[in-house]
C-alpha cells in the first residue's frame, strides 16, 4: 500500500513509518527534519513543501497516486496559536481543505486526518481549528468515491511539544520542572498507540466506509503526579500558571456527541448521524472520568 503523509517528519508520521512495511511518501516543509528522516528511513521519498500551497499538493498527489493520504501536518502549539490565529488557521483549516481538494481531484481512495481532544468543546484557537478540520473531512466523505475519516488523539507521549522531553531535559540540567497547574489532568497514550489507531482507521474506512472520527478510551495522568515522578525529589517543581488556551481537564467525547457514537471493539466512532442502537456511549469521556494510570504505567510511559 502506498501511503502519503503530510507532516511525515513529525512524531506521528515517523511512528507510522516504523510500524509496518508500506511504501511511504512524505510532504513537509522542514529541511532539517527531512534530512533526519532520510537518514533514519532512506526508503521514504520526501517532497519539500507547505500544505498551504494547494498547487504543490495537486502536483505531488498526481505524481505519487497514493492509496491513502494521512494528513498529520499542523500547527499545534496552543499558546502560539492564541497569539497567531491567522497563521494557525491558514495551516490547520485552509491547509486541511487543500489536502481534501487534492485528494478529491486526484481520486485518492482514503484520506485520514489527525485531530485532537482539543477539538472537543474547543476553548483554544488550536482546538477550534481542529474542530473545523473534522467537519471539513466528515462533510467531504463520499463512500462511492473518496473516503474521508479522522482520528482524535489525546496527548502523544514524547511527541514534539510534549512536556515529557522538556521536563526530562530540565531535570538533566538540574533545573526546576515548570508545571502550569497542579490540578491539570491529561489523557495520554504512546506514539505506537497513535500509529495503531491510524492503521485501524484506515482499515475500517477501506472495509466499511468513512465519515467518522475514531478514538478510544485512553488513560489519564495527573500532571503533578507526573512531575513528582520525574523530579523524584532531586529537583524542585515550580508552579507557573496556565498558558493561554489551556484547560484543567480535557474532553475526548462530549455530552453532545455521545448520541452520535458507535462502539466497535475498543474503538469509538463519532459520526454526523445519531445512533439509535445500544452500541454507543452513555456518558461523555474526559480526563475526569478516565481511568488513571498506575505507577508502573507512568514508569513505562516516561522511560519506555
Amino acid at each position: 500500500m502506498k501511503i502519503l503523509i503530510t507532516g511525515g517528519t513529525g512524531t506521528v508520521g515517523k511512528a507510522l513509518i516504523k510500524l509496518n512495511d508500506n511504501e511511504y511518501i512524505n510532504v513537509s516543509r522542514n529541511e532539517e527534519k527531512i534530512a533526519e528522516l532520510k537518514r533514519e528511513h532512506p526508503e521514504v521519498k520526501s517532497y519539500v513543501g507547505n500544505i498551504e500551497d494547494k498547487g504543490l499538493l495537486l502536483r505531488v498527489f498526481k505524481d505519487v497516486k497514493p492509496d491513502v493520504v494521512v494528513h498529520a501536518a499542523a500547527m499545534k502549539h496552543i499558546d502560539l496559536m492564541e497569539t497567531n490565529p491567522i497563521a494557525g488557521c491558514n495551516i490547520n483549516v485552509m491547509g486541511s481543505l487543500n489536502v481534501v481538494e487534492a485528494s478529491i481531484i486526484n481520486d485518492v481512495p482514503i484520506t485520514v486526518g489527525i485531530s485532537t481532544d482539543k477539538a472537543c468543546l474547543a476553548e483554544s484557537v488550536y482546538g477550534a481549528s481542529k474542530y473545523l478540520m473534522e467537519r471539513v473531512f466528515m462533510n467531504s466523505n463520499n463512500d462511492n468515491a473518496n473516503r474521508f475519516a479522522l482520528t482524535r488523539f489525546a496527548n502523544v507521549a514524547h511527541s514534539n511539544g510534549s512536556v515529557l522531553p522538556f521536563w526530562l531535559k530540565l531535570k538533566s540540567e538540574g533545573k526546576p520542572l515548570k508545571l502550569t497547574d497542579p490540578d491539570m489532568n491529561r489523557l495520554i497514550f504512546t506514539q505506537e498507540d497513535a500509529a495503531h489507531l491510524i492503521n485501524r482507521t484506515i482499515k475500517w474506512t477501506r472495509d466499511h466506509g468513512g465519515g467518522f472520527v475514531n478514538s478510544y478510551k485512553m488513560k489519564c495522568i495527573n500532571m503533578l503526579d507526573l512531575a513528582m515522578f520525574i523530579a523524584n525529589e532531586e529537583v524542585p517543581i515550580d508552579i507557573v500558571g496556565k498558558r493561554p488556551g489551556e484547560k484543567t481537564n480535557e474532553d475526548l467525547i462530549s455530552e453532545r456527541e455521545i448520541n452520535r457514537t458507535y462502539i466497535h471493539g475498543d474503538d469509538i466512532h463519532i459520526r454526523m448521524e445519531e445512533n439509535e442502537g445500544a452500541d454507543r456511549l452513555t456518558e461523555p469521556y474526559n480526563s475526569k472520568s478516565a481511568e488513571m494510570m498506575t505507577e508502573e504505567e507512568i514508569k513505562e510511559l516516561v522511560w519506555g
